[in-house]
């Protein structure tokens, strides 16, 4: 791509970007706990970049049991929605366009995190053998081991599902152009898809067609 076409507008579904430099999601951590409420640093950050043609923002949890590090954003409070319409704002007022990137982190969590420190939800109680992040007494972020997860319930996929739609109803308040639905890199939408988290013998496992449901539930919820 030449440098002249680089700097020319892109229409991105209903809106039109002004050039084509996009600011990929950067988990930053710097929200306010308890409650996950995006923090005027935050606005600041994001202002600053606005002038990228759409800035994608940090991974934001749709829910509570959504949650696998500290610091990071909810999109499922008022309180939440009403910082992130403070920062949806000032990009607009630099000309900038900005989408919300949404997650549920799954078994990527720990139970500290988690309400009631009930252990993370997964697709199967299989470990994930990696690390997430907590707070120690001072603030400083700290690494620890992620906990075993428990199996949903297949009833209890269905409100995951609502999660996923009113975090982007959400969204929508909160001054969002567009909306971007995190199913890479090991998230609860990832463990559903991939056969090595995903071990259930119901219609959300085995076959890539039940392994793919939920996530296909979540966008049609979205539409």
């Amino acid at each position: 791509m030449s440098s002249a076409k680089l700097f020319t507008p892109l229409k991105v579904g209903a809106i039109t970007a002004t050039n084509r430099v996009f600011m990929a999601p950067l988990t930053r951590l710097r929200s306010i706990e308890p409650g996950d409420i995006p923090t005027p640093l935050m606005a600041e950050y994001y202002r600053q970049r606005a002038s990228a043609g759409l800035i994608i923002s940090e991974a934001t949890q749709i829910s509570a049991q959504a949650k696998g590090y500290a610091g990071a954003p909810g999109l499922h409070s008022d309180e939440q929605i009403a910082a992130w319409k403070k920062i949806t704002q000032g990009v607009h007022a630099q000309g900038g366009h900005m989408a919300v990137q949404l997650w549920h982190t799954g078994r990527i969590s720990h139970a500290s995190l988690q309400p009631g420190g009930q252990a993370p939800v997964a697709p199967s109680a299989i470990n994930a053998g990696t690390r997430t992040s907590l707070r120690d007494e001072n603030g400083q972020a700290i690494r620890v081991e992620t906990s075993t997860p428990r199996a949903l319930d297949t009833h209890e996929i269905p409100g995951i599902v609502n999660d996923f739609r009113q975090a982007i109803a959400n969204a929508r308040e909160a001054g969002f152009d567009l909306v971007e639905l995190h199913s890479a890199h090991g998230y609860l939408l990832h463990q559903f898809l991939s056969p090595s988290s995903n071990h259930r013998t119901d219609q959300y496992g085995g076959s890539v067609e039940n392994r793919a449901r939920l996530v296909l539930e979540v966008v049609d919820a979205g539409i």
